[in-house]
């Protein structure tokens, strides 16, 4: 696995290097925002480990701009503890985000659960497509057709329209959704959800504001309806 690292912070970024390198991992390091996209368009990269505050081109223009070409799974890290931070990083198509600063087993741990959900997505491509209505899930390529559209999706995106669409009328709390999904025990906002299905129903439903696959039962959680 090949995980990028981005941060500016060039102590940071050779003590992640390092321990990543230990456990057998291959590690690219950028140092500013255009040398991070320029690396996430050129390299085989399996994960991107993004700081918010950089040089040149700010975290979340990287992730918006990687979002363009590649649904790889990206961790953001922020130095401010402001839940707005952390819900833009994951509107403009970040998997998950770390508050600086923070313990380098806790960082493995996140990497290790997204990377085990990107690559158990190799039994994926034992699987057959799945079509519910106009929607049907592409497993080789993990995305999404909407009327025969292709639509591309984040790793999270898609492990969330797998699960719902192959379990119809099961009703997700969101509890369960961090459960299922970010594979650990999250210590973030459980609104980090809410945020992923809107995002998710933008891309899929015919109409966001009334959506006809991704239903909400007020006070327990989310379901997709068949049609």
């Amino acid at each position: 696995m090949k995980i990028l690292i981005v941060d500016d912070e060039k102590l940071l970024v050779k003590g992640i290097k390092f321990n990543f390198e230990q456990d057998g991992y291959q590690v690219e390091t950028a140092y500013d925002g255009e040398e991070a996209v320029k690396l996430a368009r050129d390299k085989s990269i399996d994960l991107i480990i993004l700081d918010l505050m950089l040089p040149k081109i700010d975290g979340l223009t990287v992730c918006q701009k990687v979002r363009e070409f590649s649904n790889v799974p990206i961790i953001m890290l922020t130095a401010k503890s402001e839940d707005m931070d952390k819900i833009m990083g994951l509107e403009y198509g970040a998997d998950d985000y770390l508050t600086k600063p923070f313990n380098i087993l806790e960082l493995k741990a996140r990497v290790k659960a997204i990377l085990r959900r990107s690559t158990s997505a190799g039994g994926d491509s034992r699987k057959n497509n799945v079509r519910i209505g106009d929607i049907e899930l592409d497993y080789n390529s993990r995305s999404v057709k909407v009327k025969g559209k292709h639509i591309s999706l984040t790793a999270k995106e898609f492990d969330l329209i797998d699960l719902f669409a192959t379990n119809p009328g099961r009703v997700y709390s969101r509890e369960n959704l961090l459960d299922i999904i970010w594979g650990y025990d999250y210590p973030g906002d459980i609104r980090t959800v809410d945020v992923h299905v809107r995002r998710l129903r933008e891309k899929i439903e015919p109409n966001p504001a009334e959506p006809t696959y991704i239903q909400t039962k007020w006070g327990v959680g989310y379901y997709f309806k068949e049609v």
